[in-house]
């Protein structure tokens, strides 16, 4: 199972992250994105990491040249078809992805290994959707999967011990640090952050403490880089609803149900620092904490 040609779905912000750690760590990487524009803005955000490395230091200009060397961008989805390996790293629709998974069941050969990016959804849904549910697996990176090390390895009943090692080991390979989990929703960090999170948001529903020192309680008192709704906002209001929707009709338990004001937080277009607001106001030169009428 030597691997040595990637194939990515998706070149936004997870997807040329992880063509840019492919290609650095030497694999052949071919990213295919749905339109030319696309395409061009996630090749455009890996050569401007790879500048501002070189800038830094990190990266000589011979590497960063060696690096856009080994990466290969595309509209068209055959163009993956000799890839050992692909990772999806789509929008979180299962729909798209299946079909997706589908077209590349017919163009790959057998001994390709398929890999979703995904971060609530089910590896063995996608698997069913083609011949090779034995050769697909789940290899769930981190934002910003450049510098993020961490990767979930995640094994489905039906994945082979050799896909599941050759995955694993081709993970260590780029540099990051593997865990193995099962094909649960969340995996293990979402199994775990979610519902900290969401309760983290009842806190403040519920006038527990302020918005800063909720915060400000978790940093200093757990040695936290940052306190939860700090984090709500980097990660995304919108993006936690979403996550926390799949993982609550996955198993029906309360801790994992998003509270109302999660969900008006977002029917506001309060998203996060994406939007400027969140729990905190981002449109000044330091963030200030929201007024949200509790």
């Amino acid at each position: 199972m030597a691997i040595k040609t990637v194939g990515v779905i998706g070149c936004g912000l997870m997807g040329a992250g992880i063509a840019q750690v492919c290609a650095q760590a030497g694999y052949q990487t071919v990213v295919r994105e749905v339109s030319e524009d696309l395409l061009r803005k996630g090749l455009g955000k890996i050569e401007i990491f790879l500048s501002k490395s070189v800038e830094k230091g990190k990266l000589s200009a011979d590497q960063k040249t060696a690096v856009l060397a080994n990466l290969t961008g595309t509209t068209a989805l055959a163009d993956l078809k000799s890839a050992d390996i692909i990772i999806e790293a789509a929008v979180e629709n299962i729909d798209l992805k299946k079909q997706v998974f589908g077209e590349l069941d017919r163009l790959c050969a057998a001994s390709t290994i398929f890999a979703s990016n995904t971060s609530s959804l089910t590896i063995t849904e996608m698997a069913a959707a083609t011949t090779r549910p034995d050769r697909f697996v789940g290899l769930h990176f981190f934002n910003p999967v450049p510098l993020m090390k961490l990767v979930e390895v995640v094994r489905t009943i039906q994945t082979s011990a050799a896909t599941f090692d050759a995955a694993f080991a081709f993970a260590k390979s780029l540099g990051k640090e593997p865990i193995a989990c099962k094909d649960n929703s969340g995996f293990v960090v979402n199994l775990l952050l979610v519902p900290y999170l969401l309760d983290a948001i009842r806190a403040v529903e519920n006038s527990v403490a302020s918005i800063a020192d909720l915060d400000k309680g978790m940093m200093l008192g757990c040695g936290y880089p940052m306190g939860p709704l700090t984090l709500l906002d980097f990660v995304g209001l919108d993006t936690t609803l979403y996550i926390a929707n799949i993982m609550f009709e996955e198993y029906r338990d309360a801790k994992y149900a998003p509270p109302p004001l999660l969900r008006k937080m977002v029917l506001a277009g309060y998203h996060g620092k994406k939007t400027g607001k969140g729990f905190y106001d981002y449109s000044g030169e330091k963030p200030q904490v929201m007024d949200l009428g509790l």
